[in-house]
C-alpha cells in the first residue's frame, strides 16, 4: 500500500514548483463536506484534515454544508475563490447532480480542479433487525405491491445510494418508496430507531451498526464479500448479475487553483494516506485506499459524468 501511495505522489512531477506557493497556507483552509456530520465523507475529511493541519501548520476547518445530495455544498465550493483556501471532499454525487438537476448550477469538470481521489467504498442495503427479509434475494422475491409500501432511506435524491437503487430498480423491477435524507448518518439513525425499515448508504456509516447488531446488512455492491462484513452477501450473490458499484471520495478545489498549491496539497494528502493510523481508520470503515493523482482523477470524473448521464436518462429522474 505504501508503494502505491508513493507512486501516486511521484506522478505529479508535471506540477511545477513556484514562489507563489512558497508560503502556502498562510491562513486556515476551509474543507467543505457537503453532508451532515458523522458520515463517511465527514470522517475522511476530518482524518486527513487533521494530518494536513499538523504538516502545514494551519487549521483545515471542516465546514459541513448538507442538503440536496451534496448539491448545496458543491455549489458553494464552485463559487469560491480558486486560491487554495477552499477545498471540498467530494464523492459520486458530484458527477450525478449535473445530470439530475433541472437547471445544473455547476459544471463537474470545468468548475473544479482535481487534487486527489483518496478512497472508494461500496453501497450497502441495510434493514432494521425486525425486518423479515434476511437478504436482498428475499426482498426481490416479495410481491411488487408489498415492496412498494416499504420506505427506503437514502442520502438524498440523486445521490449515489439513490442512483444505485435506481440501477437496481432498472435491472430487477424492485419497487420501494425512496425517502431522502441529508446524509448517511441521519438516514441510518432513523433505521436504527426503526423509523424506516430499509436504507441504502455507503459502507462507512453502517459498519459499526452492523457489527453491533443494531441493523442487518442485506447486500453490498462489491464483487466479493468484505472481510469486515463477512456475513453480508454481495448483490451478485443475491442474483443480480454483474452488479458492482464503487463509491469514490476525493479532494477538489475551485477552478483556477494554482498548480503549485495543488502540488502541495496532493503531496501532503498522499503522505497522510501513508500513515498507519490513517490506513487503519479508513480500513475499519470498510473504505479501500484508492489514490489517484490530479490528471487521473480528472479523467475519471469526466468518464463518470458520461456514465451517470446515461443512467439518469434511462431512469427518467429529474430534480427541481
Amino acid at each position: 500500500m505504501r508503494t502505491l501511495v508513493l507512486a501516486v505522489v511521484s506522478a505529479v512531477a508535471w506540477l511545477p514548483s513556484a514562489p507563489a506557493a512558497a508560503g502556502y497556507p498562510e491562513r486556515p483552509v476551509r474543507v467543505i463536506v457537503p453532508y451532515a456530520p458523522g458520515g463517511g465523507s465527514d470522517t475522511i475529511a476530518r482524518v486527513i484534515g487533521q494530518k494536513l493541519s499538523e504538516r502545514l501548520k494551519q487549521p483545515f476547518v471542516i465546514d459541513a454544508r448538507p442538503g440536496a445530495a451534496s448539491l448545496i455544498g458543491t455549489e458553494i465550493a464552485a463559487k469560491a475563490n480558486g486560491d487554495g483556501y477552499t477545498l471540498i471532499l467530494s464523492d459520486v454525487p458530484h458527477v450525478i447532480n449535473p445530470a439530475t438537476a433541472a437547471k445544473p448550477s455547476y459544471d463537474a469538470v470545468k468548475d473544479f480542479t482535481p487534487i486527489m481521489r483518496v478512497a472508494t467504498s461500496s453501497q450497502v442495503l441495510s434493514a432494521h433487525p425486525s425486518f423479515k427479509s434476511a437478504s436482498l434475494r428475499d426482498l426481490l422475491a416479495l410481491p411488487r405491491e408489498q415492496t412498494a409500501k416499504l420506505s427506503l432511506a437514502t442520502t438524498g435524491q440523486g445521490g449515489s445510494p439513490h442512483m444505485t437503487f435506481e440501477l437496481l430498480r432498472i435491472r430487477t423491477g424492485l419497487a420501494l418508496n425512496v425517502v431522502p435524507y441529508k446524509g448517511g448518518a441521519p438516514a441510518i439513525a432513523d433505521l436504527v430507531a426503526n423509523q424506516v425499515p430499509l436504507a441504502i448508504t455507503g459502507s462507512p456509516v453502517v459498519v459499526g451498526h452492523i457489527k453491533a447488531g443494531r441493523i442487518r446488512g442485506l447486500g453490498m455492491t462489491r464483487d466479493k464479500r468484505h472481510p469486515l462484513l463477512p456475513d453480508v452477501p454481495t448483490f451478485i450473490e443475491s442474483g443480480v448479475a454483474d452488479f458492482v458499484v464503487a463509491h469514490w471520495y476525493g479532494f477538489l478545489a475551485p477552478a483556477g487553483t494554482p498548480r503549485p498549491v495543488v502540488k502541495i496539497l496532493h503531496q501532503e494528502i498522499g503522505r497522510a494516506l501513508e500513515q498507519a493510523d490513517v490506513q487503519e481508520r479508513l480500513a475499519n470503515l470498510a473504505l479501500d485506499l484508492a489514490p489517484l493523482g490530479p490528471e487521473e482523477f480528472g479523467k475519471m470524473i469526466e468518464s463518470d459524468v458520461r456514465r451517470w448521464k446515461e443512467v439518469v436518462a434511462k431512469s427518467g429522474i429529474k430534480l427541481n
